[in-house]
């Protein structure tokens, strides 16, 4: 069973240079209260992998407004000016990756596979990322070798979490929840709802309660 903590002893489990993977969509499924207490907290040298940085002042972009991350591995970067800026300065290091890649990456992680094979981003800059290990050729194709990505600590969210940390996430808040959930050495659960053993019908649970080391209650701060 996870352990029910508070939102300060969550932030706690999290310090300087570390790698955080964060779930969720521009912001929408991201552990809102779990981010703004590490913003209090003011931990600094993150390493973010993250589907993208929300818009300035919402969700995980708070972190990167804060300048508390150094690297940030994500899709989609453009809602957030800041990134840019810090870019610019040499002050944030970005590694931008495609989408579907980034997700298939973070679940070899998660399920210690060895690595990613896809044509996507041959011939891009993609190819110069720190993230891809090489390039074959498979029947006359050529294919880039994709590493796959871990993280220290996963921060996800769900809109329902019962006390053995089954979750079940609403609408597009499921976004890189799941796959994230997998890939960490301590997953850490807000629950904007939390819910009795059995309110979440088991074919309804997205991530399973062994994947959840602990949780904040969201909806009682």
């Amino acid at each position: 069973m996870p352990k029910m903590i508070s939102v300060q002893e969550a932030a706690a489990l999290v310090q300087d240079g570390m790698t955080v993977a964060i779930g969720g969509f521009l912001g929408c499924g991201n552990a809102h209260h779990v981010i703004d207490a590490l913003v209090e907290k003011g931990v600094k040298d993150l390493t973010i992998i993250a589907n993208d940085s929300p818009a300035t002042g919402y969700g995980l972009a708070k972190l990167i407004d804060n300048h508390q991350v150094k690297r940030l591995i994500a899709s989609h970067v453009g809602l957030n000016p800041n990134v840019a800026t810090q870019m610019n300065e040499g002050t944030l290091e970005v590694w931008l990756i495609p989408q579907g890649s980034l997700a298939e990456m973070i679940r070899a992680g998660g399920g210690g596979l060895g690595g990613v094979i896809t044509p996507t981003g041959l011939g891009t800059l993609v190819e110069e990322s720190p993230l891809v290990d090489s390039k074959i050729t498979i029947d006359g194709r050529e294919y880039l070798v994709m590493k796959p990505v871990r993280a220290d600590v996963a921060l996800i969210c769900g809109y329902k979490v019962d006390p053995a940390g089954n979750v079940w996430y609403k609408g597009t808040s499921r976004n890189y929840n799941t796959v994230v959930a997998t890939c960490a050495d301590v997953v850490i659960c807000e629950a904007d709802n939390m819910v009795e053993i059995g309110d979440i019908e088991p074919e309804n649970v997205m991530t399973q309660g062994i994947f959840v080391d602990y949780i904040v209650d969201g909806g009682k701060l």
